[in-house]
């Protein structure tokens, strides 16, 4: 997520692919991630990502950062 606004070009090549770009911020307490949460569920809020690491595998993850990377990068368990 990032805090900085959408830019125009982003969200007219977004269109052209009948994609939604919005801004959102979320205050990192109880209410909103339980609103976030319902989101996912629904299907409206999917987060990108760049790629998953078996726990296994951690120690790849910082150098596959380094090269950022558009989208989350997570461990799986």
């Amino acid at each position: 997520m990032s805090l900085l606004a959408v830019p125009d070009a982003v969200k007219a090549k977004a269109k052209e692919r009948n994609i939604r770009v919005e801004r959102m911020s979320v205050v990192p307490d109880r209410e909103g991630l339980v609103e976030l949460a319902g989101l996912v569920d629904a299907g409206k809020l999917a987060p990108h990502v760049a790629k998953a690491f078996p726990l296994d595998q951690a120690g790849a993850a910082p150098a596959f950062l380094a090269t950022r990377p558009i989208g989350r990068s997570c461990l799986t368990v």
